[in-house]
């Protein structure tokens, strides 16, 4: 699922109405608003009745019929009800038994790092920094609970006033074995293209070692606006290719996080095994 914001547009158009098709309330939430939708199903803006707002993930109905995502769906939210760090957003509620399983977590305002670096463009090296801290911690919060996020990309990192909050950790690895049209997904690549490890490319075991280098993925795009490894213009297999084969191109990369940024793209997940390299 692609978090709390639309995949695309300004910040006027975070707050979408409600369509015909989408639910009034759930599970005693009324919704207010849609944020967004993704590759799991819609997100919505609803409120607790102590007033605070939370974001409502509403999975599509077609993985709600499959049995094994709905056990590995429910063995993920509960290990995500364990994370309680201040960089990230923490799941309060969820039902993955009903009719559509769905979960809530605590609302964020504030833009995603994807839609502020296509409406800004590079943030500034300060800036870059305070996220380099706020990620690592939160990263570091997801490691301890026993968690791998797998799917760490601009749009799942939100920019609070008071810093970045990691979202959407480890929920990914429930996709692992969706199945379509009676053919399993087992083994099938969890992650954003562009912003994959070498491991999840080749469909080896993924480690923690994965959110590190996704982690210098998502860093080398916040301080230039490009992949480290190009864009998928040219074909996903080849950016996969270059992403398990080639050199990261950090043309643009202040001088000052060059080294930082190649130290968590290494590519043997050994040398990269927690975020601690880019605390």
């Amino acid at each position: 699922m692609s978090g709390q914001q639309p995949q695309r547009g300004s910040a006027s158009q975070v707050f979408q109405p409600l369509a015909g098709d989408d639910p009034v309330t759930i599970a005693g939430y009324r919704l207010a608003a849609k944020l967004g939708a993704g590759g799991m199903g819609k997100v919505y803006l609803s409120y607790t009745p102590g007033g605070r707002p939370v974001a409502i993930k509403v999975i599509r109905p077609e993985f709600g019929e499959d049995p094994e995502f709905r056990r590995r769906f429910a063995q993920e939210v509960q290990s995500a009800q364990r994370v309680q760090g201040l960089f990230t957003a923490p799941v309060i509620d969820a039902d993955t038994n009903g009719a559509q399983p769905w979960l809530a977590t605590a609302y964020v305002p504030g833009p995603s790092l994807a839609d502020a670096v296509v409406a800004h463009g590079a943030l500034p090296v300060e800036a870059v920094l305070l996220l380099i801290a706020g990620m690592a911690e939160a990263l570091h919060v997801i490691h301890g609970a026993g968690i791998v996020h797998r799917d760490l990309k601009p749009s799942n990192v939100l920019l609070a006033a008071d810093g970045p909050r990691v979202i959407d950790f480890g929920i990914a690895r429930a996709l692992d074995t969706v199945t379509d049209g009676g053919l399993t997904r087992t083994g099938a690549l969890v992650g954003s293209p562009g912003f994959m490890s070498p491991e999840q490319v080749r469909g080896e075991r993924v480690t923690p070692a994965c959110d590190v280098f996704c982690l210098g993925a998502v860093l080398a795009y916040a301080s230039t606006g490009r992949l480290p490894f190009g864009a998928a213009a040219s074909g996903v297999h080849a950016l996969l290719f270059r992403i398990a084969q080639e050199d990261p191109d950090l043309t643009g990369v202040p001088v000052d996080l060059v080294e930082l940024i190649r130290d968590c793209l290494r590519k043997d997940p050994a040398t990269a095994g927690s975020p601690g390299p880019c605390a």
